[in-house]
């Protein structure tokens, strides 16, 4: 079974709104087996327009990784950040050959 992924873009307006998500998300990354691959660090757009932050998060499967998003944990930690960035996050099913 591919494993699933969130790739997410993010550009922080209000860095304490984006840190009370942050702080708060990890119950529902555990719950759905979440592993970060990607968490910040530096970056160079080589096309296409970047944005500041960017994070890969590797679930078992891509059902597992669309439940996190839908999950009680994950959306009250979501609403900690709403208004707080300008984000672009997608749920992808990873590819296995």
């Amino acid at each position: 079974m591919p494993k699933g992924y969130w790739i997410v873009r993010i550009d922080i307006k209000d860095q304490a709104g984006y840190d009370a998500y942050r702080n708060d998300n990890a119950e529902a990354f555990a719950k759905y087996d979440g592993r970060f691959l990607v968490r910040g660090g530096k970056l160079e757009a080589l096309e296409g327009e970047a944005r500041a932050r960017n994070v890969v998060i590797e679930f078992p499967s891509y059902e597992q990784a669309v439940a996190c998003w839908k999950s009680p944990e994950y959306q009250r930690a979501k609403a900690k950040r709403d208004g707080a960035v300008e984000i672009d996050l997608m749920a992808i099913e990873g590819y296995e050959g």
